[in-house]
């Protein structure tokens, strides 16, 4: 694939720190852009529908000149390799990347699959994300190294979208609806999780537990990526889960009456809900503030929303958390994303 910026793209560097948002035309991704701005920030708005991001950048009266356009799909490790090599022929630096972006098809009975044929939501959420990380990893610690220079205390940042679906020291993480989120011994991946293989366990294949699942590796990977980075280079990986935004376009594939019920659901009887306006506000304060330095944690702002509640490290299930689990998870998504042999 020939991959090119979009045509509004600017070609020259931003004198602003550079800032990549995965699934930036819509829900958190689109606000977190915003409020990025907001805050100094120069977005490359990473998408897999240009021309939507063009017009909700419209819509949204992003200024030009604040932001740029890059084609990005996650499902497609083709498409990553491609969007890591365009930006990296650019010239400019990485100060921070937010992995935001996420596909959920709930309603699947069977899985649809990625061209290099896994199981779509693990590739989109996990195996894309994990490609991406790793390919543009060297330029966020050059970035760092560089800006460190001038201003010691600076780190560059990767963060990335959790969920409290995938965490059972939480009660929403506990729901056994389809089942809660299990990778189990990883046998759907060390059996090359290719058809019939569709779940990271090996077992049936259910749809929402694989969006789970994939969660699940974003929260193992990010403590991951902080026992591998952050103690020798100074990087900052975490995840965060700014509230249940439960009326975003993740939901899109979703019955019609859930996606009535569940938002009225979350702001009356969990008091859980969040507009999107603010989960990217929170979003964007985890990808830039000096109180969300801390590597290695998942902040959360609570299950249930406070008022003034200030954020927190939330603590993670022994899924997320078990060194051994996130080892073999790393060196079986290498395999798979054609890292290693």
């Amino acid at each position: 694939m020939n991959m090119r910026l979009a045509p509004s793209t600017p070609t020259n560097q931003p004198l602003s720190p550079i800032v990549i948002v995965t699934g930036a035309s819509s829900g958190v991704g689109l606000y977190a852009t915003a409020s990025l701005i907001q805050l100094g920030w120069h977005v490359v708005m990473a998408c897999r529908d240009l021309a939507k991001a063009q017009r909700v950048a419209a819509e949204m009266q992003l200024p030009a000149g604040h932001f740029s356009l890059m084609h990005l799909d996650l499902g497609s490790l083709q498409s990553v390799r491609d969007f890591a090599s365009a930006y990296l022929a650019l010239d400019w630096p990485l100060h921070a990347l937010l992995n935001n972006a996420a596909s959920y098809q709930p309603r699947l009975k069977t899985p649809a699959r990625s061209p290099e044929g896994y199981e779509l939501s693990v590739a989109t959420n996990h195996l894309g994300h994990f490609l991406l990380s790793r390919l543009l990893m060297d330029l966020l610690l050059s970035t760092q190294e560089q800006e460190r220079a001038q201003q010691p205390a600076f780190r560059a940042r990767l963060i990335t979208l959790g969920t409290v679906t995938a965490n059972s020291e939480e009660f929403g993480g506990k729901v056994p609806i389809p089942a809660p989120a299990d990778l189990g011994d990883l046998a759907g991946l060390e059996q090359g999780f290719l058809d019939p293989v569709a779940m990271i366990d090996a077992k049936p294949f259910k749809a929402g537990k694989a969006y789970k699942d994939s969660k699940l590796c974003n929260m193992i990977i990010s403590r991951e990526l902080h026992r591998r980075f952050h103690e020798s280079t100074g990087l900052v990986c975490s995840t965060v889960y700014p509230g249940c935004v439960a009326d975003t376009a993740l939901f899109r594939d979703t019955p019609l009456a859930f996606q009535r019920i569940f938002p009225w659901f979350q702001k009356n009887i969990t008091k859980g809900y969040v507009s999107q306006a603010l989960a990217g506000e929170r979003v964007a304060q985890v990808v830039v503030d000096a109180d969300f330095s801390t590597s290695g944690v998942h902040w959360s702002w609570g299950n249930r929303q406070r008022p003034g509640r200030p954020a927190f490290a939330q603590k993670l299930s022994a899924k997320a958390t078990q060194e051994s689990l996130g080892i073999r998870l790393w060196a079986l998504s290498e395999k798979l994303t054609g890292l290693s042999a």
